[in-house]
């Protein structure tokens, strides 16, 4: 992060600036701890890295501008892309129409929904778990944190399991390549598409042969009474894959990150199994990892900067999640914080749809792994790095006895 100093910034209008370059490779915690100083530096500021954007880095500013998509469109989510050339639906679509689509997708994800869905969870769980017992060690990303949950996933959409790696080549592409390695976003597009393809012609084979998957019943889908248009389910479901492919892998990765370097805490899971539940939200909160972007749709003065219709504000979520303001000994990880009202999983209308499916998978990973390999360190030879934008682990390899 360069030398920080307040400049007249945004058309001379007087407000702070700064260059943030959101997408580097770095060691982990870099991208946390750089939105922590700016978010103590400025409530909001224009970046100037790239096109240049607002953005937001306390709780309260972040948690109002989510529950205004009147103001603060979903319409483009990444602040380098204000007119992005897809689509993610149901993610990028303001209310009314996002609401319409929330209402097919709801019910799937309820809590007793996700009851019903226990047992199979823990059994893939089990699953892959077993096997890693006996070796003394594992890259916990690449032979467990990024097959639970999606092929999890896969199950509920209905996917082949052996398309896998193809889908995991897929999402790296997408979501975790740097600006060093894709500069314009070639290869992301170019994944986009391919996974689009690939649901185009899975469709056609379930319009013929339905079975008991959410892909099947979308196919089924109307809005206003009309079917849902073929393009809108396919951008369905490019942001399925994307949603159910990463997030739970990443939230993994943090904790089991942070259990390995704090001792302490993992004996108290070991020990105390009912603190899990607190546990994980604690987690979710000290390594929230999802900033979003919103498009402003008409000028506004907020959070005292003068944004102007069409420009692009990113809401650092990570810093709000470890803002003191809004949370007591927020720089520390209270593996039993009793009130924890953090907005990891998003606020107002897009709160995170998956949530109550997410807070399951963890607690099934807690539970089944440290039953069985209670006790883990950190592998010193390899470096943990994260990828920035979406933060998240790319690797971790972890030692046990």
């Amino acid at each position: 992060m360069s030398t920080t100093e307040e400049k007249t910034s945004a058309g001379g209008l007087g407000v702070p600036e700064h260059d943030y370059n959101e997408f580097l490779i770095e060691p982990v915690l870099s991208h946390a701890n750089k939105m922590d100083e700016l978010r103590e530096m400025f409530p909001a500021f224009w970046n100037t890295s790239a096109p240049g954007f607002w953005a937001l880095t306390r709780m309260d500013n972040i948690r109002e501008a989510l529950q205004h998509p009147d103001i603060f469109s979903s319409r483009s989510v990444i602040p380098l892309e204000p007119d992005p050339p897809y689509k993610w639906i149901p993610e990028m679509l303001d209310p009314p129409e996002h609401t319409k689509w929330r209402q097919f997708l709801s019910p799937l994800f309820t809590p007793n929904a996700i009851n019903v869905m226990e047992s199979k969870v823990r059994s893939r769980c089990v699953e892959l778990i077993e096997p890693l017992v006996g070796r003394g060690g594992c890259d916990f990303m690449k032979d467990f944190a990024w097959r639970y949950p999606t092929t999890i996933f896969m199950e509920l959409m209905g996917l082949p399991l052996e398309d896998l790696e193809q889908f995991l080549e897929w999402e790296r592409d997408i979501l975790h390549l740097s600006v060093e390695q894709d500069p314009d976003r070639s290869k992301a597009y170019a994944a986009m598409i391919a996974v689009q393809g690939y649901f185009d012609k899975l469709i056609e084979v379930r319009r013929n042969d339905r079975r008991d998957d959410l892909l099947s019943r979308s196919i089924d889908w109307t809005i206003d009474g009309k079917p849902v248009p073929h393009d809108d389910l396919l951008s369905f479901c490019l942001l399925m894959f994307m949603a159910g492919l990463d997030t739970v892998s990443i939230q993994l990765s943090y904790s089991w990150y942070h259990l390995a370097t704090h001792p302490e805490d993992r004996a108290r899971i070991n020990a105390e199994p009912e603190i899990i539940p607190a546990a994980i939200e604690e987690l979710l909160r000290f390594y929230s990892f999802v900033p979003t972007g919103r498009k402003i749709t008409r000028d506004v003065e907020f959070a005292g900067c003068p944004m102007k219709a069409g420009q692009m504000v990113h809401l650092y979520t990570p810093a709000a999640c470890r803002d003191p303001r809004a949370f007591p000994d927020a720089d520390k990880v209270i593996i039993d914080r009793e009130v924890n009202g953090h907005i990891a999983f998003g606020a107002g209308p897009h709160r995170c749809l998956g949530s109550h499916l997410a807070r399951r998978e963890l607690k099934v990973a807690f539970e089944e792994w440290h039953k069985r390999i209670p006790n883990y360190r950190l592998d010193p030879s390899v470096p943990v790095l994260e990828h920035g934008a979406m933060i998240g682990i790319d690797a971790l390899s972890l030692l046990w006895d």
